[in-house]
């Protein structure tokens, strides 16, 4: 069986929504949790797939955090050998870092749902599940485009919301994996982070009740298409 690692920066932000379609395409997921001691000796090229989720830290904090250039000098070798890799929030950032671009705090912090626009690229990748649909945004970084991808999807704020390069390497900024999963009160739980980015967390309970189960759907639906492409 194929097998599947799920890279996890902290327990509430995990695979989600996506775990089905992966699982339906066959594959056994495995996960790891960067604070486990026995991550700085795992093999991320080995795996079939490695997915990689969100955090509330920038790969510009090696300093606090020590096992981002671990992972990063990791990960660049994966990419480079063009392994099917996916990334999301953060984990798209350490992709961006990983392939040569610079990651750097972003001018307003975007939270809660809202849709994305579709590049040209965007509506020919999987990503054309998307259209129409609002997803969860949580982030406040952003990054350059590395060389040699195609940008996907963009907001208002955030010009760079996703990326690819050739059918295996794909990076998403925003959390189409989130709607149905409990978790989300964890993420609720960060008031002061919220309130900076402009709202609120009744207005993003309401949206995640009201909106998040069509979300977690188109996101589905893209990572069964992505997941065929290779």
């Amino acid at each position: 069986m194929k097998r599947a690692l799920i890279i996890r920066h902290v327990p509430y932000e995990g695979v989600a929504g996506y775990r089905l379609p992966i699982e339906q395409a066959g594959y056994a997921i495995d996960r790891v949790d960067v604070g486990d001691p026995a991550f700085s000796s795992v093999d991320l090229v080995d795996p079939d797939l490695v997915i990689m989720m969100g955090g509330p830290m920038g790969v510009y904090e090696q300093a606090r955090y020590p096992w981002i250039a671990c992972q990063l000098r990791r990960l660049a070798r994966r990419l480079e050998a063009d392994r099917p890799t996916l990334g999301v929030c953060f984990g798209s950032q350490m992709m961006a870092a990983a392939l040569g671009a610079p990651v750097f705090a972003g001018p307003v912090k975007e939270v809660g749902f809202a849709p994305i626009a579709l590049t040209d690229a965007g509506a020919a990748s999987p990503l054309r599940h998307l259209e129409g649909a609002s997803v969860l945004h949580w982030h406040g970084d952003t990054f350059e485009l590395p060389d040699n991808v195609e940008r996907l999807a963009e907001t208002p704020a955030y010009a760079n919301q996703a990326f690819r390069r050739g059918p295996r390497l794909l990076a998403l900024q925003f959390h189409a994996e989130m709607g149905e999963d409990p978790r989300i009160d964890a993420w609720l739980n960060d008031t002061p982070y919220i309130t900076s980015a402009g709202t609120d967390p009744v207005t993003i309970r309401a949206d995640h009740d009201a909106l998040g189960p069509r979300a977690v759907e188109v996101g589905r639906s893209m990572i069964r298409e992505w997941l065929a492409g290779f």
